[in-house]
């Protein structure tokens, strides 16, 4: 699959990711020295030709976001100042996805400041996966191919064994269009969870709209960081007779009040992606890989092929 025009580099967010993409695609990953000075100003250098190449830089703004992002930034711009041809700029986790719309008064929408920040930089295209709200495609002028990483978690349910009934729950309303798309996929019944956020940390569970009596449930959601919303969803699953609860969810920034929630055991199997870095810690989480379905988006990007194929999943 090698290709002289097709050149890869990678910030500091998730450089594993980046290293198992190219051992993918049979590419060798980019020298490029990103560093920090004394005081905290990013320093980047790309170390070989990139003129007239079709570069690829990787980089999830997971925490510390602020850093990554502008380590990104930074990386765009030193492609586009040595006359990169084309500059992709994949996230696969897109942070500050959640702050999309104003919900409140005097309030950025700063999923949209990201995007000018981006483009300004110098990409061209946008490459993501699992975006909080899919419009975010429309705050960009320029092309994004966005994915889904429901065929990974797919391939992994597939091999799961289980005599009990199967439900996919949302957690919440706003997820309800990714959870029928999962239940028709897999020939489950369909049921969400109808919440209220108390804060930024703190659920409170409201009520059920389904049968779970006797089920084993798969929640689905796009991010979790304190893990309340799926320990909130996941107690009121089993009050209502739910034999099992597990939760596959495309990116996880885990903080410690997460970690505590997920000791308590009302979650069986957390299952997430390597789009951002996740420590186990001898939680019950299985790490699915990203890498084969990112780099093959790389590969049809670069010969100006379909993406869509990598995805196309029912009811999406």
């Amino acid at each position: 699959m090698s290709s002289s025009r097709l050149k890869i580099l990678s910030g500091n967010s998730n450089r594993p990711l980046a290293e198992e993409i190219c051992k993918a695609i049979g590419e060798p990953l980019g020298e490029a020295t990103v560093t920090s000075f004394p005081d905290g100003e990013s320093f980047v250098k790309i170390n070989e030709n990139i003129r007239g190449q079709d570069v690829f830089i990787i980089q999830s703004t997971c925490p510390p976001t602020n850093h990554h992002l502008m380590e990104l930034l930074i990386m765009i711009d030193a492609a586009r100042r040595a006359s990169a041809q084309r500059i992709t700029a994949v996230l696969p986790f897109y942070g500050y996805a959640r702050q999309d719309r104003k919900d409140q008064p005097r309030v950025p929408i700063t999923a949209k400041l990201v995007a000018n920040l981006l483009v300004a930089a110098g990409a061209t295209r946008i490459l993501t996966m699992d975006l909080h709200s899919q419009q975010i495609q429309g705050f960009f002028d320029i092309p994004v191919d966005h994915l889904y990483a429901s065929p990974v978690f797919f391939e992994h349910l597939a091999r799961r064994k289980s005599t009990n009934p199967l439900v996919v729950c949302s957690p919440d309303v706003g997820g309800m269009k990714m959870a029928a798309a999962y239940a028709d996929t897999m020939g489950a019944a369909l049921a969400f969870v109808a919440k209220k956020r108390k804060n930024a940390t703190t659920v409170e569970a409201m009520s059920i709209v389904g049968d779970v009596a006797g089920c084993d449930v798969l929640l689905v959601d796009d991010i979790t960081e304190t893990a309340g919303t799926l320990t909130a969803a996941a107690k009121m699953l089993r009050q209502h007779g739910a034999v099992s609860v597990s939760a596959a969810v495309s990116h996880c920034i885990l903080n410690d009040v997460a970690v505590e929630r997920l000791k308590s055991g009302l979650i069986d199997e957390l299952i997430t992606t390597n789009s951002t870095p996740v420590a186990t810690q001898g939680l019950p989480i299985t790490v699915l890989s990203i890498a084969k379905l990112l780099g093959e988006a790389i590969v049809r990007i670069t010969s100006n092929e379909s993406v869509t194929g990598l995805f196309k999943i029912k009811g999406f």
